[in-house]
């Protein structure tokens, strides 16, 4: 596109919703400068600014103009840099829906359910919350199936923009199921989403864009830990 452009990105390390915006900067050769953001301390002025209303990450700045929100962003920077590169949404008009109804899927209801179920005492709500998660985790592998078409990912010979979407969370997947000693993502179960995983985690473009997950498991162990402090202090 000419001269460089000013692109900015503000997030935190640990961050899934962080790393999409990573992955998409990448699958389309942009160049940026990176923030990380203290979202447990003192937020920067920059932050705040950016995203006034809710002061989260993460936060892509295109020009001095802000765009916030991980998939938002994902779909500005697939518009914005199209001659870059593959596409991250479909061509299709309903491909795109598809794609757009199983990453809502995932954003609304069976990712919350997943960190529902690994932070609650109780064990009924436990026992009830991974069945929920399993059933989605079924509906994915049909998804997957039918979206994929027999290829290495939901967008096909390439990362799209559904495998963004699910994609960065495997991280925080795996990393509970160390903690908590869980097989969550069965390959007994659910063999094409496991063969999935393994592609995407393994490919050159998320490689270094997603956090480890021995060191994700790290901080949330030293986070729970601290709360679990704070709770008996009070």
């Amino acid at each position: 596109m000419g001269e460089r452009e000013e692109v900015k990105l503000l997030g935190t390390w640990y961050s899934p919703v962080v790393a999409r915006a990573k992955i998409a900067l990448r699958l389309k050769s942009v160049d940026y400068d990176y923030f990380e953001e203290d979202l447990f301390g003192s937020k920067s002025e920059l932050l705040l600014k950016s995203n006034p209303v809710h002061k989260k990450v993460p936060v892509l700045i295109h020009n001095n103009k802000a765009v916030v929100e991980s998939l938002n962003i994902v779909e500005y920077i697939d518009e914005t840099w199209n001659s870059s590169r593959q596409s991250i949404l479909p061509s299709h008009p309903h491909d795109r829906a598809i794609a757009r109804f199983w990453s809502a899927f995932v954003d609304d209801k069976w990712f919350p359910t997943l960190i529902a179920t690994t932070i609650t005492k109780s064990e009924n709500a436990k026992e009830k919350g991974m069945k929920e998660v399993g059933e989605g985790l079924l509906l994915l592998e049909d998804a997957f199936i039918s979206i994929s078409k027999g290829k290495r990912f939901f967008g096909g010979e390439m990362i799209g923009f559904m495998d963004i979407c699910l994609g960065s969370f495997l991280v925080i997947l795996k990393a509970r199921e160390k903690l908590n000693g869980e097989n969550i993502l069965d390959k007994s179960k659910t063999p094409s989403l496991c063969k999935w995983a393994n592609e995407f985690l393994s490919d050159d473009t998320v490689k270094n864009m997603v956090p480890e997950i021995d060191k994700v498991v790290k901080f949330i162990r030293e986070f729970e830990a601290e709360n679990q402090t704070r709770a008996s202090r009070s």
